[in-house]
């Protein structure tokens, strides 16, 4: 299968990688939020024909080196939220069965 040979862009720095573009945009506007403008890199066939296997659906999002760091940082606390909100619905479900 053709692999494309991956891109440097200067001055940017990957964060995230994100499997389709609904999550890369989720992580887009998390960071742009923030005021951390955000570039979304993907092969255009993947959203096109709405593909997301062998690479065609991986998204890189990326950032500003100078602010690689902060947008890391909000990414995973924004994770580290929703496992927690995931675990607390789970919790809540298992005592309305009981």
């Amino acid at each position: 299968m053709f692999r494309r040979k991956e891109v440097k862009r200067p001055g940017l720095t990957t964060v995230r990688m994100a499997q389709g573009l609904l999550q890369a945009e989720i992580y887009k506007s998390k960071l742009e939020s923030a005021g951390i403008p955000v570039l979304l890199e993907y092969e255009s066939l993947g959203p096109t024909l709405g593909i997301t296997i062998d690479g065609l659906g991986r998204v890189r999002v990326m950032v500003h080196d100078d602010l690689a760091d902060e947008a890391r940082t909000l990414l995973e606390e924004q994770e580290a939220a929703g496992e927690e909100e995931a675990a607390g619905e789970e919790e809540a479900a298992g005592r309305e069965e009981d």
